[in-house]
């Protein structure tokens, strides 16, 4: 995990030259600004001590990579009153929100307001961990908003398990339902019994990855059955289909994780391949699939499906750290569970390599051209589609140097369209254009009529970096060790809008076939690609010569 954030937060986006991910490390071909190359200090030193008021106010509130920072209070929240709430129903994550922000007003009880939570212009901001707790727990005259809901289990894992979580929230609903006393009366039962449930299945049907816990999934079963053991059949009912529900989506994980596992088994390089059975390729991406149009329909396809089994957790569990009120040192060492998130880094990582193989591979000048302009095509339909992430991928593999090296292969293309992508995706003034086309995207979403309208992939790694860098922008506690739930507030706003756009079904006809070579066809390494392209259009200088000859005898066992 450390590597991976390094690489990761570590990098500057894609430049002319730059491996995926990675730094640029040669010439570039034109246009698209790189950042300034920064040391990996990305644990900059922003304010240890101060809340998110605070950090807004001051200057220094810049990481260290000044033109990565995250717009992460460009426009303020326009905020809403919330009056006391009624038994809810789960509606979907879009309901969550609307145009003008996150709702995070919550109705101020009179024991809140003396029970260690502080608000301001009745907007909760911040409170001690036990406090927050008792917040989360419903009784019989409240039940807690369900934007709080999301934040507090997002966030509470900065500073618990959250097997440790459950424990004490199934404690506080014990007690009090009173389910455990037989002289209880019945109708106080009847009316917290139904909010106690709401919120487990709140808690499974968001983050049930949590619940692969055996630890979260006794404490689960134990509270479910004392639900389930009153006299109300519905209550059965609800429970068994909460637990129903969860059980599909643990499996459904795992026979996910499962199938990436044997991808990435069988992955090999193609160079090897070539080597050992050249007759098992003898097909490009254009033999498979001559239409760009559907290409980006199939990686749009690839997108949904690995966004969709991303939890919201994850983001935060990546960048989790030691709190230093918390005295068991080995608590954070379980929680970095961010398979599915570092999966999906490397499909991005993975395309930019297959486009930059695909260009490379062939012999003739007409041949790679011919590819060059296909990708473009490809490009442009992912950028209509709303599908950034692909998009940025194939620019990506487009702009490694094995790639733009190959002048006289980009003579041959007509890079008109190639400039426009360029620009949309041009990583200066913190990626304005980017973020401006998917602000529109998201607009579109909204009022979408087809389900290909409500399509919005972002691209990842720049929203990993936002989320890390106002993570790491305020302190999570205050001085007087309080929650600075102000700061989580916005961090859940993030995450909420990400969990719209990965609940988008795909509305393409999938094909199997163009699937299956996207997700297994081998992929040149880094030095093949350079072999590849010394190939095709000869070293230029004594630098270049010198590494072909190197390439030559390691790869091929020739000089």
């Amino acid at each position: 995990m450390a590597k991976f954030l390094a690489e990761l937060l570590g990098c500057t986006l894609p430049s002319k030259g730059a491996s995926p991910m990675f730094e640029s490390k040669s010439h570039s071909r034109v246009g698209l600004k790189s950042s300034t190359k920064q040391k990996t200090t990305i644990f900059s030193t922003l304010a240890s001590d101060k809340s998110l008021s605070d950090c807004k106010k001051e200057q220094q509130w810049k990481p260290v990579y000044s033109s990565l920072a995250p717009v992460c209070f460009a426009s303020p929240l326009i905020e809403k009153p919330v009056g006391k709430e009624s038994m809810p129903q789960t509606p979907p994550f879009s309901a969550m929100f609307d145009s003008s922000g996150y709702n995070r007003n919550l109705y101020q009880s009179a024991e809140d307001s003396c029970g260690g939570l502080y608000y301001h212009d009745n907007n909760l901001l911040s409170g001690s961990l036990e406090a927050l707790i008792q917040h989360l727990v419903p009784n019989v005259d409240y039940y807690p908003d369900r934007t709080y809901i999301f934040t507090f289990l997002l966030s509470s894992r900065l500073f618990m398990h959250p097997y440790e979580l459950m424990a004490k929230v199934c404690h506080l609903c014990v007690e009090h339902q009173r389910l455990s006393d037989p002289d209880s009366d019945k109708n106080q039962m009847r009316k917290i019994a139904p909010k106690i449930l709401q919120l487990l299945t709140e808690w499974t049907e968001t983050f049930p990855y949590d619940f692969r816990d055996e630890r979260m999934m006794r404490n689960l079963k134990d509270l479910a059955h004392r639900i389930a053991s009153g006299e109300e059949q519905t209550y059965r009912k609800n429970v068994q289909q909460m637990m129903q529900c969860l059980i599909r989506k643990l499996a459904a994980l795992s026979q996910y994780e499962e199938v990436l596992a044997k991808i990435s088994s069988t992955s090999t390089d193609r160079l090897t391949v070539l080597k050992t059975k050249p007759q098992s390729i003898q097909r490009d991406i254009i033999t498979v699939c001559s239409d760009p149009y559907t290409l980006a329909q199939q990686l749009t396809h690839i997108e949904l499906e690995r966004l969709n089994y991303i939890g919201p957790e994850e983001f935060v569990q990546a960048f989790v750290q030691k709190d230093p009120l918390d005295n068991d040192k080995s608590c954070y060492s379980e929680r970095k569970k961010t398979r599915n998130l570092e999966a999906y880094v490397e499909w991005f990582n993975r395309l930019s390599y297959l486009v930059a193989t695909e260009i490379c591979m062939p012999v003739k000048k007409k041949h790679r051209a011919r590819m060059i302009e296909y990708f473009i095509d490809v490009a442009r339909e992912c950028f209509n589609i709303g599908n950034f992430n692909s998009l940025m991928a194939i620019i990506s593999g487009m702009n490694m140097s094995p790639v733009s090296r190959l002048k006289k292969t980009w003579a041959k293309v007509k890079t008109a369209k190639f400039d426009i992508l360029e620009h949309q995706m041009d990583p200066s003034s913190n990626f304005y254009n980017y973020r401006t086309a998917l602000r529109g995207a998201a607009q579109r979403s909204l009022t979408a009529h087809s389900s290909r309208e409500k399509i919005v992939i972002p691209f990842f790694s720049l929203l990993i970096k936002d989320i890390y860098f106002l993570n790491e922008g305020c302190a999570n506690r205050l001085p007087n060790g309080h929650v600075n739930f102000e700061k989580f507030w916005e961090l859940a706003k993030q995450v909420s809008e990400f969990m719209t756009w990965k609940q988008v079904e795909c509305p393409f006809e999938r094909d199997r076939k163009i699937l299956q070579y996207l997700l297994t066809v081998p992929v040149f390494s880094e030095d093949a690609l350079y072999l590849a392209s010394y190939e095709s259009e000869g070293p230029e200088n004594h630098i270049e010569k010198d590494r072909w000859k190197s390439l030559r005898s390691s790869l091929l066992g020739r000089v």
